[in-house]
């Protein structure tokens, strides 16, 4: 095995990318390290969200626990979570989890003075780091009825009814708990390679071409206007149901159309909260991954793996 390098060199391409969306495509390694970043962007990567809530006055509809795990819920940006503390690591709180340099405090002050329902929401969450505040929503396309949006609704105040609390915020991952994942979804495929097999096609009538065409649920394929010939619209449309290649085979021209997946080649879509933009959420995964492997290499347990797996456990380590 001496000489032999296992290194690979992937590459990222960016196709689309907005604050809170991202498609890439990442190339030349394996589904190892496609599914690793996709974990580690769902649950290691770090972002700010309210972990402990001290409620002075509720007279709401809602008990103290509910308002307190929905506070918890909501999003909070967190670019700074990556140099922040965690909490149990803080030496300058012993640990207590409420210093500047592991938490941000919040305070919600509300009371209803009218016959109006009022809407307590995120924006009425007082931050004392203008760097770490509720994420706002009020440039999403998704408001139907077209009003203003207002932020994330926390409670429901009638007449008379109060709601004051002090919040802390503190930095953690999403292994922890759901509230702390930056990421909506993160989900990637195979980039698929499709092949038509022109001379076989060929043998085939316009009506039978439609009817292969159509056998897909998804628009991979469609037919030119020209010369009627079958062509590939969108193969990344293609979801590996092996319609169409069924669709052949009971036509008995198995082999019309060939569908490979690229094993080193994935088409990567990210979705984030709003904690972190898309953009950042892929750097900061990739920093994380970079983070694990280090210690991986540098720790004790690989230098014993040595004596044990021989040149394995020494490549793994990068020796």
């Amino acid at each position: 095995m001496e000489g032999v390098s296992y290194q690979r060199f992937p590459k990222i391409k960016v196709r689309e990318v907005k604050d809170d969306f991202m498609k890439f495509e990442l190339r030349d390694t394996d589904a190892s390290i496609a599914n690793a970043l996709r974990r580690i962007m769902i649950a290691e990567v770090p972002t700010i969200a309210i972990d402990l809530v001290e409620i002075e006055v509720n007279s709401s509809v809602l008990n103290d626990e509910f308002i307190s795990h929905r506070l918890g819920l909501v999003p909070l940006t967190s670019e700074r979570a990556m140099s922040m503390r965690f909490s149990r690591d803080c030496d300058a709180c012993d640990g207590d989890g409420q210093c500047e340099y592991c938490s941000v405090e919040f305070y919600l002050r509300v009371k209803c003075l009218s016959d109006q329902t009022l809407d307590v929401t995120s924006k009425d969450l007082l931050s004392s780091d203008h760097t770490v505040v509720p994420v706002d929503y009020s440039d999403a396309s998704s408001s139907f009825d077209n009003t203003p949006n207002k932020g994330i609704i926390i409670v429901k105040l009638r007449r008379g009814q109060e709601l004051r609390l002090r919040a802390i915020a503190r930095k953690g991952i999403g292994k922890d708990h759901a509230k702390w994942s930056p990421a909506a979804t993160v989900t990637f495929m195979y980039e698929p390679e499709i092949y038509i097999n022109e001379d076989m096609m060929e043998s085939l009538t316009l009506e039978e071409k439609t009817e292969l065409v159509e056998s897909s649920p998804t628009k991979v394929f469609g037919i030119d206007p020209e010369n009627k010939q079958v062509i590939v619209v969108d193969p990344e449309a293609y979801t590996y149901d092996d319609e169409v290649l069924k669709k052949a085979e009971a036509m008995g021209k198995p082999g019309v159309v060939e569908i490979h997946a690229k094993e080193d080649s994935f088409i990567f879509t990210v979705e984030t909260t709003g904690a972190v933009k898309a953009s950042q959420l892929v750097l900061n995964a990739i920093e994380v991954l970079k983070q694990k492997l280090d210690a991986v290499r540098l720790s004790d347990d690989t230098v014993e793996a040595d004596d044990q797996f021989g040149e394995l456990g020494a490549h793994m380590r990068g020796g």
